[in-house]
C-alpha cells in the first residue's frame, strides 16, 4: 500500500441514487430525533446559564468535541450517522463561569455537498450522488469523529483521510494537514494512542496493510512505516501498552471497494477475531492471537503486567447488524433494535493463549486518567445504556477493576448522554483524582448540557452543570485542555 494506490481507490467511486429526506423524520414522534437534527449554522460564542453546582476553581481550561452536524440537504441526505458534516464544539471553563462555541469545518466535502445543495459526496453508509468528483480520500474526509492538540492547533479527526488543522481558539479550519509531502492523503484513525509524555502513535489502514505513525508532542513526524496485517479488517481504533501497539482484527472483513464503504465489507464469523501485537521499538516482532468472533469500535487503554500479559476492556457487539447498522435507521427516525454494546475485557497471555471475557453492562466510548495510559490502571469510563426501548446512552459509569465495581449515574430517559473525558486535580498523580466533564441533549429542555462530576464519586451525579441556549446534536469525541 501507497499513496498512489489509496488515491486510485478513490477513483472507484460510482455514482447512485440518492436518499431523499425521509418524511418520517419531519413526523417522527420520537423525540430523540433532536439528537441527530441538522445545524445550519456556526455559534457564536455565548455564555451558557448555570443550573446548579459551581465549578472548582482549580478547574480551568476547554473540552473540545467533535460530530456530525448537518446531515440532510433538498437534493438529498447522507445514509448514515457517521456521514454527516463535522461541527467542532468548545466549552471553556474559567472562573466558575462557562462558554460554548461551535464551527463547521471547512472540508472539501461540505463545499461541495453545500455548492450541490445535495449530499453527493461518498461516505460510510452514503453513496456517490451525481456530480461527485472525488480525486483523493480527503475529497470525501468528514472531519467528524474526534480532536487531537498537537504543536498549538487542534486538529480535526475522520479515520479514511488527513487529520484537519483548526485554530483552538476561534475554530477557523486552516487546512488538512500533511505530516510529509510524499504521504499527502494517506489514513489517519480518529483515535490516536497518546502516551504521557505526549508522543502520539495512530494506524491508516488500506485493506490488508497498513502505515504506522509515531509522532512527537508537537505534532512533527518521527516515522511511518507501513506493515502488512493478517487480513483487510475494519478497525475504527487500536489500543496501546507502554512498549506495544494492539491491533484487534475483527471478523468485518473487507473483499472488495465499492461506496457506500460498509457494503465493500462482510461478517464473517468463522474466521474469528485476531489480535495482532507490535513492538514499538521494532515492528517486525509481531504475535498474533486468536479470540472468538466479536464486533466493536471502541477499546480501553491497554495495560502490560509485568510477566508480560496484556489487558484491556473493549465495547463489544456479537456482529455489526447492531451499532453500525443503525446508524441509518436513527437518522430516519427509526427506534434502534439491536441491544447496545457490551463491556468485555481481553487478555492476552504470555503464554500466547488470549482469553475474552464479557459482561452485562452495557458500554460504550471507554476513557481513562491519560496519565495512566498504556500503563496498568485501575480504573474505566463510560456511558451505558439500560434501556434498550431508547436509543443511544442514558448514564455514566466508573469500572473499578481492581475491587470488581462500577458506579453508574443515570440521567435518565430524557437526556442523551455524551462521551465524558477525564481532567485531572492539579497537583494530584493518584489515578482519577480529578473530574469528569461531559455533555448532555436534555430533551425537555431541548438544549445541550454541561456537567461535571467528581471522578471518584461518579454516583452522586454532577456536582455542577450549565445549560446552553442551543440543542447541538450528539459528538462521538473529545478532548480537554487545561488552561
Amino acid at each position: 500500500m501507497n499513496r498512489r494506490d489509496i488515491l486510485r481507490g478513490a477513483a472507484l467511486l460510482g455514482g447512485a441514487s440518492l436518499l431523499t429526506p425521509e418524511t418520517v423524520w419531519a413526523a417522527a414522534a420520537a423525540d430523540w430525533t433532536l439528537g441527530l437534527a441538522d445545524v445550519e449554522a456556526d455559534i457564536a460564542p455565548t455564555a451558557l446559564t448555570r443550573l446548579h453546582g459551581r465549578a472548582p476553581t482549580a478547574l480551568t481550561g476547554t473540552l473540545f468535541r467533535n460530530g456530525p452536524a448537518k446531515f440532510r440537504r433538498p437534493g438529498g441526505s447522507v445514509g448514515h450517522w457517521f456521514d454527516g458534516d463535522g461541527m467542532v464544539r468548545k466549552f471553556q471553563i474559567a472562573d466558575g463561569q462557562t462558554r460554548m462555541s461551535a464551527r463547521f469545518v471547512d472540508t472539501v466535502k461540505r463545499r461541495h455537498d453545500t455548492a450541490a445543495n445535495a449530499v453527493i459526496t461518498p461516505g460510510f453508509g452514503t453513496a456517490a450522488g451525481p456530480g461527485a468528483a472525488i480525486t483523493g480520500p480527503d475529497d470525501a474526509n468528514a472531519a467528524n469523529t474526534s480532536v487531537l492538540m498537537a504543536g498549538g492547533e487542534l486538529w480535526a479527526l475522520w479515520e479514511g483521510g488527513s487529520p484537519t488543522a483548526l485554530d483552538p481558539a476561534t475554530l477557523e479550519t486552516r487546512g488538512v494537514k500533511t505530516l510529509r509531502p510524499d504521504l499527502k492523503g494517506m489514513p489517519f484513525l480518529a483515535h490516536p494512542r497518546v502516551q504521557p509524555d505526549g508522543t502520539i502513535w495512530n494506524i491508516g489502514l488500506g485493506g490488508k496493510q497498513a502505515v504506522v505513525w509515531k509522532l512527537a508532542p508537537d505534532g512533527s513526524l518521527l516515522k511511518a512505516e507501513m506493515i502488512k496485517l493478517p487480513r483487510g479488517s475494519y478497525m475504527h481504533d487500536f489500543t496501546a501498552t507502554a512498549r506495544h501497539l494492539v491491533l484487534v482484527l475483527q471478523p468485518w472483513v473487507q473483499d472488495r471497494f465499492v461506496m457506500p464503504f460498509s457494503t465493500s465489507m462482510q461478517w464473517k464469523p468463522e474466521l474469528g477475531t485476531q489480535v495482532l501485537v507490535l513492538d514499538k521499538d521494532d515492528l517486525s516482532k509481531q504475535r498474533i492471537f486468536e479470540l472468538p468472533p466479536f464486533f466493536f469500535f471502541h477499546l480501553g487503554d491497554a495495560w502490560e503486567e509485568t510477566d508480560g500479559t496484556i489487558r484491556f476492556d473493549a465495547c463489544v457487539d456479537d456482529d455489526p447488524s447492531g451499532t453500525a447498522a443503525n446508524g441509518g435507521a436513527i437518522l430516519r427516525g427509526e427506534r434502534l433494535r439491536a441491544a447496545p454494546p457490551r463491556r468485555a475485557l481481553i487478555t492476552l497471555g504470555a503464554d500466547g493463549k488470549g482469553a475474552f471475557a464479557k459482561e452485562a453492562i452495557s458500554a460504550e466510548f471507554p476513557r481513562s486518567d491519560p496519565r495512566f495510559a498504556g500503563q496498568v490502571r485501575r480504573y474505566s469510563v463510560h456511558v451505558t445504556n439500560e434501556r434498550p426501548d431508547r436509543p443511544l446512552f442514558q448514564g455514566v459509569a466508573v469500572r473499578d477493576w481492581k475491587r470488581d465495581t462500577d458506579q453508574v449515574f443515570d440521567f435518565g430517559p430524557r437526556h442523551l448522554v455524551e462521551e465524558t473525558v477525564f481532567v485531572p486535580r492539579p497537583g494530584s498523580s493518584a489515578e482519577l483524582d480529578g473530574w469528569l466533564v461531559g455533555t448532555t441533549v436534555n430533551l425537555d429542555a431541548k438544549a445541550t448540557e454541561l456537567h461535571l462530576f467528581d471522578a471518584r464519586h461518579v454516583q452522586q451525579g454532577p456536582i455542577a452543570a450549565w445549560r446552553a441556549p442551543v440543542a447541538l446534536p450528539v459528538t462521538f469525541h473529545g478532548v480537554f485542555v487545561q488552561a
